[in-house]
């Protein structure tokens, strides 16, 4: 039987816990975990739940929550950096307002970990006692020590990164050919969102071959890093194409939308906002999948005798550091250039 459940994968102990929980909903749910991990999923079948009393994804208000339309769901996406105090104020100002159709109003909070100091002091007493007829779904990719006093009023239920053939097999369920599925999920980095998207992509072959050569393309001069940079990127740039096409048709849809009802509150900052975070969360997950196959070349390099052991450990090293840059923000360029400059050249 069918199941608003059904969009969550991966986590069968963690949506065995709160469908329990939900026969008796707390006031607020925190969901810790990565991106991609389907926490997204579970906050809006958790809500369909609690608004519908059901888990059947067919009744009126499971549909509407699970697309996001429902009245007496609201979702909160950050504006900008992170959940400003105006966004904490909003929230505290709907958390207020009885709900439209049921009993109960839930609000979704995305991208949690991103919240500012003072926002997060504002929110504490309201996640804490909320009105009666208010649930809170709290959603972040980790828990920074600013929000270890909310979350110790929340049941907190964690997600994990989605194993490789558990992804896999959700691809091929979806109609993709087996060979690309298991390529697809084993460069996803344990996220559903970013094996979908390059499951029917025909040149991710093409990419990881391009990382996996540079060892030998490299050969210490600045153009020939410059030149493997450009082409990396021109690379990930044509990868993109179907994301930037999901963007153009939003963007198209919402723009029918303001010149049929006009502009105040249309969304349209939160949807380029989002759409520009999409657009980077792509890139560096291109990024760190390509690094991942560089750096698996050079210890197969140190394997064949090519590098000595110190020089692919600095190799490693370098290209773990470059990792972790690109997932504070660097600029990919600049970081690239200066790894692929830098890198050992093989004997």
């Amino acid at each position: 039987m069918a199941s608003v459940w059904d969009t969550v994968i991966g986590q069968d102990s963690t949506i065995s816990l709160l469908r329990t929980s939900l026969q008796d909903p707390v006031h607020a749910y925190l969901f810790v975990g990565p991106h991609g991990s389907t926490k997204e999923q579970a906050a809006r079948a958790a809500a369909a739940v609690m608004i519908s009393g059901s888990d059947d994804p067919d009744g009126r208000h499971a549909r509407l929550v699970m697309a996001g339309e429902h009245p007496d769901c609201r979702e909160v996406e950050r504006e900008g950096a992170g959940i400003s105090v105006d966004q904490a104020q909003w929230i505290v100002e709907q958390s207020w307002l009885s709900p439209t159709e049921g009993d109960l109003t839930v609000l979704i909070l995305h991208d949690f970990h991103l919240v500012a100091d003072a926002a997060a002091a504002k929110l504490l007493k309201t996640i804490e006692e909320p009105p009666a007829s208010t649930r809170f779904v709290i959603v972040a990719e980790s828990l920074p020590t600013n929000l270890v006093t909310i979350a110790s009023r929340c049941v907190r239920l964690d997600f994990h990164a989605i194993a490789d053939e558990v992804i896999a097999e959700r691809l091929i369920a979806e109609g993709v050919a087996p060979d690309a599925a298991q390529l697809a999920s084993a460069g996803a980095f344990g996220d559903l969102d970013r094996a979908r998207l390059v499951a029917t992509d025909p040149a991710l072959a093409e990419r990881r071959h391009t990382f996996a050569r540079a060892i030998d393309v490299l050969d210490g001069s600045g153009f020939a890093a410059l030149q493997l940079v450009k082409r990396i990127e021109t690379l990930i740039d044509e990868a993109a194409d179907p994301l930037n096409s999901r963007h153009l048709e939003e963007a198209d849809a919402l723009q029918e939308r303001i010149e049929a009802y006009g502009n105040r509150g249309s969304g349209k900052k939160q949807l380029e906002d989002r759409h520009k975070r999409e657009h980077r969360r792509f890139v560096t997950d291109e990024l760190r999948a390509g690094l991942a196959v560089l750096s698996a070349s050079y210890r197969d390099a140190m394997v064949a005798g090519r590098l000595s052991a110190d020089d692919a450990a600095r190799a490693v090293n370098a290209i773990n550091e470059t990792a972790s840059a690109l997932s504070r923000n660097a600029n990919s360029s600049l970081a690239l250039e200066r790894l692929m400059w830098s890198l050992p050249l093989p004997r």
